[in-house]
């Protein structure tokens, strides 16, 4: 059950962290020369779940409707994460309600 909270965990921070990059592009939509910041994802299968880093894009500029679907994916995400710790949080008081 550990393994459930712990990859639910890191979805939800690497959820948190591509939403704060989204926000942080949009508002720098009109600086000159901006190069927009892009989260990549990596499986962490020994600890379970994800590791997310800020890097740059290639090019400069930033496309408001990209972002609009980034921060909508993030929401999502974020969500999905909530419900499986939810869920963990459940199944856990259920067990521990059978065993007592």
């Amino acid at each position: 059950m550990s393994s459930a909270i712990s990859i639910a965990s890191s979805g939800l921070q690497a959820a948190q962290l591509r939403l704060h990059s989204s926000a942080h592009n949009v508002a720098n939509l009109n600086t000159p020369g901006f190069r927009a910041q892009q989260v990549q994802q990596q499986a962490v299968p020994d600890l379970g779940g994800v590791q997310a880093q800020i890097g740059q894009a290639p090019q400069s500029g930033v496309a408001l409707e990209t972002e609009a679907v980034e921060q909508m994916a993030a929401t999502y995400a974020f969500k999905a994460n909530m419900l499986v710790l939810r869920k963990a949080d459940e199944a856990m008081g259920t067990l521990l309600d059978v065993r007592s």
